[in-house]
């Protein structure tokens, strides 16, 4: 009997496999660390076949850990990292330069040189002219290998996300696939039409030879026969569509926001597209039989960051994990506010020359204040957000679905209740990135018949409920607009 789905989480700093039983429960899991590479400052790369050696070894480990062989595993489900950019030969497989990185931001002239399509591109994807997605990091490899734009014409080089890369090695070169979500974070897909285009191909003259066909996230990607079991490929999504379904937010109007570095959240908006007129991203959150779910998407740069931060800058506290606790040694924050736009500000302000500030010091005021002032600033830029989607999508906020390192923070998760003025809910089963592609695959294969077998697995740890009067969140937050307001006027001098 087929007892699990095998999850793999392909992350920007680690790669994970988990076992995941019919209950949706986390069985056993195998990580590694990965290295990144820095060429200049800003780059951001990775060496792909490292990305492909470290899935080898948590399978691995994952197989001799829980006692297990691929002969009990019922279908592979893949997660990753999305827009980081991958390049290969068709005939050998081998990359021909490194994976470029999501983050980086060495393709940031060839935006700038196209930034006037920033509408007319918004107007096919729903994405912003960025370095950030994957099309202009095709064109800069192809500009930096020899003969890349002739070889990519002839049909010698193919072009994937991570999610591509691995289903390549993993099918030993028979498939060349992605799935809707990763196809659309790309720059080169119509969400609309949901398919390639030729427009968009030609702004970047990217043969679309290159690009790997697009499929439901619940669809067969074929056998994953470089290991024994002949075990397929069932699920496929990004990370942060991935958690956005592992979290059950099915319906229109369900959220959820990531608590890592910075803040992910997405508002499922349902079938029918919106395009941000005030700095959201409009993303293809799954596609079942044919039919697409759309969602929402916005970005806080800095959000459990300024735990490290405080952690490392000021030395107030050793571990992340101490924050709350030093927090909570005063009542309140004294009336300080810290704006953490240490590399700017993300959405709905996406201002890359703010720079962080902390306001309201007084001489009452010490670290503790500072300290809880900092955890609040995560709740507040995640309102940003969450305010720009609820006018956008005109839809009323019943309850936010967090996961993420910083859900675990009870001070802050409180906060965010409070200053949203509705439910937070902490899943059981903090993994939802990879339990999402659990999901797509089990029900690519018939391991959950349906959704509704997906709800009766998932388990609220935590519920936090709001607690501060109306009046109390509008001058909290008013503060807070006032605060941001004053970190966008200031103009920082060189040295």
């Amino acid at each position: 009997m087929k007892e699990y789905i095998l999850a793999i989480d392909q992350g920007t700093t680690s790669t994970r496999a988990i076992l995941f039983n019919k209950k949706g429960e986390e069985v056993f899991k195998a990580q590694r660390p990965l290295d990144l590479i820095y060429p200049e400052p800003g780059w951001v790369e990775a060496n792909a076949d490292k990305i492909w050696i470290s899935v080898i070894d948590v399978i691995n480990e994952l197989m001799v850990v829980g006692s297990c062989s691929m002969n009990d595993v019922a279908a592979i489900g893949i997660t990753n990292q999305r827009e980081t950019t991958v390049v290969w030969e068709k005939s050998t497989g081998k990359a021909v330069y490194n994976a470029i990185v999501w983050q980086s931001k060495q393709t940031q002239g060839l935006c700038e040189e196209r930034m006037d399509k920033m509408e007319f591109i918004q107007s096919k994807t729903g994405l912003r002219m960025n370095p950030y997605f994957s099309a202009s990091k095709i064109r800069y490899i192809l500009d930096h290998i020899e003969n890349g734009q002739e070889r990519a014409e002839k049909g010698e080089l193919l072009f994937g996300t991570i999610d591509s890369w691995l289903i390549y090695k993993m099918t030993k070169g028979k498939s060349h696939l992605t799935d809707v979500t990763n196809a659309s974070r790309t720059m080169l897909f119509d969400i609309f039409k949901m398919k390639w285009d030729k427009e968009l191909c030609g702004l970047w003259n990217i043969p679309m030879r290159m690009l790997p066909e697009v499929r439901d996230n619940a669809s067969d990607y074929g056998e994953a026969s470089y290991f024994a079991g002949k075990v397929h490929i069932t699920g496929v999504a990004g990370d942060q569509q991935a958690a956005l379904f592992g979290q059950c937010c099915f319906e229109k109007g369900d959220s959820k926001n990531t608590y890592g570095t910075g803040c992910f959240m997405l508002m499922n908006i349902g079938t029918t597209p919106i395009i941000s007129k005030q700095g959201l991203l409009t993303t293809v959150a799954w596609r079942e039989n044919g039919v697409t779910t759309y969602a929402l998407e916005g970005s806080v740069f800095i959000g459990g960051a300024i735990v490290q931060w405080l952690r490392d800058e000021t030395r107030w506290f050793e571990d992340s994990c101490d924050s709350e606790m030093y927090a909570r040694k005063r009542p309140d924050t004294a009336g300080v506010y810290f704006v953490p736009a240490f590399v700017g500000l993300g959405t709905p302000w996406w201002d890359d020359d703010a720079r962080g500030a902390i306001f309201g010091l007084t001489r009452g005021a010490d670290r503790h204040n500072i300290t809880r002032a900092g955890l609040y600033s995560v709740a507040y830029q995640s309102k940003d957000v969450i305010e720009t989607m609820k006018r956008e999508a005109n839809l009323t906020l019943t309850a936010l679905r967090v996961d993420g390192g910083a859900s675990s923070n009870g001070l802050l998760m409180q906060f965010q209740a409070d200053i949203l003025e509705c439910e937070v809910h902490l899943p059981h089963c903090l993994e939802t990135t990879a339990l999402g592609a659990g999901y797509f695959a089990g029900l690519g294969c018939g391991f959950w018949k349906n959704k509704e077998a997906i709800i009766a697995n998932h388990v609220t740890s935590k519920t936090y409920v709001p607690g501060l009067e109306h009046e109390e969140v509008v001058e909290l937050y008013d503060g807070w607009l006032e605060a941001v307001k004053a970190t966008r006027s200031f103009k920082p001098r060189k040295k």
